[in-house]
């Protein structure tokens, strides 16, 4: 049995809490409903990336689980500090929104991994 590592888990569960903060207390000045593109999202990419770079095995799966586990916490964070802007219903709607971000984000760093490896592959052939 290989011992399984929780260090992805973690770096994303801490990263996607970091990111959900900056982005609600210091990059959000609007509301997709008044007009104005939330591009804020896609800050959400680098938590996945970067847990993704410390796992060996599970480099999708891992960085979803840390930003599923850091939800809760996030959507608490949301009624602690409410603007009255948004739904409860709104708010989990783009929490979800955030983890698919994340989740995507591991995945671009699966592709790269793959196109580096087979890069190299038919580097080493000719």
């Amino acid at each position: 049995m290989r011992r399984q590592s929780w260090a992805g888990t973690i770096c994303c569960f801490v990263l996607f809490i970091v990111v959900f903060i900056s982005h609600k207390f210091l990059l959000s000045q609007g509301y997709p409903i008044k007009g104005r593109m939330d591009l804020g999202m896609l800050c959400f990419i680098l938590p996945g990336a970067v847990a993704s770079i410390f796992c060996r095995y599970g480099r999708v799966v891992k960085p979803m689980l840390g930003a599923v586990l850091a939800s809760p916490l996030c959507l608490l964070l949301f009624l602690l500090w409410r603007d009255g802007g948004r739904s409860f219903w709104q708010e989990v709607a783009w929490t979800f929104g955030a983890v698919f971000w994340c989740t995507l984000g591991a995945l671009c760093y699966l592709l790269l991994l793959t196109l580096i490896r087979h890069y190299e592959a038919t580097k080493n052939r000719l």
